[in-house]
């Protein structure tokens, strides 16, 4: 589908093939809302419940140092969602998160099996209550096993206990740090998916199901290459040095103005013809050294000094330009956060939304979640909501009273905004 700039944020309120589906989220921090925020995107009417101070993803914003009324973190993850504040330990509040459920298609949480089922929100409770529910649990380790009711953050259960990070530790040892929200977010996405094919599984039958992944389970699949080997041929792959890469077709080169790209020549064979035109050595094709796949695995650490020596004399523009021409050449430039927001694909790639903000008219430019649909596009809703929000209209959609909805902010059981 082609853009010309970001996606329209005038599309009708519902747009999406998930329209008319109505979610619930008892989520913190970024796994859980993340798988959220997509069926969110793709059209469901999600309401996030959040303790009465706040889902603790909000502190995001004092840790990177931000102005008080901007938190991009927290806003990636919640846009879209109409938010209620309410205290689930209360008997009221237990009897509202009751009712909220019973209205629900989907359930999404990422708490820990035993918090839920102190609060009665585990898995038997509510699906012995709503058989058709679909229940998306979000775990650190799995819902099985010596650690499942094991605490975990992304950084723990998907970057270093499934050898990611072992697997990227640089030639001197040191081990790489994750960055924010890689494995939540991964693993947000596929709870979406397995959510959608419940969807429609339920659809067939009327049967509702527990859907479940976990943090440890998505860093496995994200390492299957090497564990695969490892299983089937009993050995490890080892960790790739560069200067003697087992194909240096598929390296990375620095340029004269010290930018470094990517060559992507997987089958080297159909890659180094084009390559060496492109750097104006068609002599190579001739050179015993390396003119196979075979010869150029053998020398690779000469064929490595001698494009590391070429690439060192031309800036990136340069070798964009004598790429150009050689369309048979794979390759990328390692962009730096600044470089990506410039890219001229960055925006027609659809990876940009604007979002509209609460003052009428106004926008906030936003990541996009990556999944287009052809014949029911999406567009998101809103900002995230403010700590309870809509807290007195989710609770009026459920047929609350004026009067009832009253005590329960006198009693403390849920809050709004200004009652803060």
């Amino acid at each position: 589908m082609q853009r010309s700039g970001y996606r329209s944020y005038m599309a009708p309120q519902g747009s999406g093939p998930l329209s008319g589906i109505k979610v619930v989220e008892l989520g913190v921090w970024i796994a859980g809302p993340a798988a959220a925020l997509v069926l969110a995107d793709w059209g469901a009417d999600v309401v996030k419940v959040e303790p009465l101070d706040g889902d603790p993803n909000r502190s995001f914003k004092y840790i990177f140092g931000g102005e008080p009324d901007t938190n991009p973190v927290f806003e990636l993850d919640n846009r879209g969602k109409r938010g209620i504040a309410l205290d689930i330990r209360s008997e009221a509040g237990a009897a509202v998160m009751a009712d909220l459920v019973a209205g629900a298609d989907v359930f999404i949480t990422n708490l820990r099996s035993a918090a839920l089922a102190r609060a009665g929100l585990d898995a038997a409770t509510l699906m012995g209550r709503h058989p058709s529910l679909i229940y998306g649990h979000i775990t650190g380790y799995g819902t099985d096993g010596p650690d499942a009711d094991r605490a975990a953050y992304d950084l723990a259960a998907f970057w270093s206990r499934t050898g990611i990070a072992d697997s990227l530790r640089t030639p001197d040892g040191q081990v790489p740090v994750q960055r924010g929200g890689m494995g939540d977010h991964a693993t947000g996405m596929t709870l979406a998916g397995g959510i959608a094919a419940a969807l429609l599984h339920r659809e067939r039958t009327g049967e509702g199901q527990v859907v479940s992944t976990s943090l440890f389970r998505q860093g496995i699949y994200m390492m299957g290459f090497d564990l695969n080997i490892a299983l089937d041929w009993g050995r490890v792959p080892p960790r790739v040095d560069r200067r003697v890469a087992p194909n240096p077709m598929a390296n990375n080169y620095t340029t004269a103005d010290d930018r470094v790209l990517w060559l992507v020549g997987i089958a080297s064979d159909r890659h180094f013809p084009p390559l060496a035109r492109a750097l104006g050595h068609p002599e190579w094709l001739d050179d015993e050294r390396f003119s196979t796949e075979r010869a150029r695995f053998k020398h690779r650490g000469e064929l490595i000094g001698v494009l590391d020596g070429v690439f060192a004399t031309m800036e990136l523009a340069e070798v964009t330009q004598r790429f150009a021409d050689e369309p048979d050449v794979f390759w990328a430039p390692v962009n730096s956060i600044d470089d990506v927001i410039a890219d001229p694909q960055f925006v027609p790639s659809g990876a940009l939304v604007a979002v509209p903000e609460r003052e009428r008219g106004a926008t906030r430019p936003m990541v996009a979640t990556p999944v287009d649909f052809e014949t029911s596009s999406w567009s998101p809703r809103r900002v995230a909501p403010d700590v309870g929000e809509h807290s007195i209209e989710v609770l009026a959609e459920l047929g609350y009273d004026e009067a009832r909805i009253a005590a329960l902010l006198a009693d403390g059981v849920i809050t709004q905004p200004d009652a803060r």
